[in-house]
């Protein structure tokens, strides 16, 4: 059974950085394009960043330049969110997702998710 876990969340004060990690097991996710979706209380959960299977990247107007994600697809697959210059308005509940399909476009379904970790960015 395919089970994705985030790890990395925290509380962080405007300016600061964090790293988000998403261990993927279960079953092979290398030909899976990943991606990390955020949900802030009251809004619908957005995509944040997605990375294909050959590591082309794919990033949110409003997290672009300050967030950077990849990929390592050793032993396990694992899909990184380094995130910097946060802002209050990053502040969300922050999950992983791998799509099935290997490539990511708008509308592509993410088919196995993970439980969400939190970020609160204080100012």
């Amino acid at each position: 059974q395919a089970q994705l876990v985030e790890t990395g969340g925290g509380s962080v004060q405007a300016g600061g950085s964090l790293r988000l990690s998403c261990a993927a097991s279960g079953r092979a996710f290398r030909m899976n394009a990943l991606g990390w979706f955020r949900q802030a209380p009251g809004k619908e959960r957005e995509i944040v960043a997605a990375i294909s299977w050959n590591s082309v990247t794919f990033y949110a107007d409003s997290v672009e330049g300050r967030f950077f994600i990849s990929r390592d697809d050793g032993l396990k697959t694992t899909v990184s969110l380094l995130m910097l210059h946060l802002e209050p308005e990053d502040s969300a509940t922050y999950y992983c997702a791998a799509s099935t399909s290997a490539y990511y476009s708008e509308g592509v379904n993410f088919h196995s998710w993970g439980q969400g970790t939190q970020v609160t960015v204080s100012s």
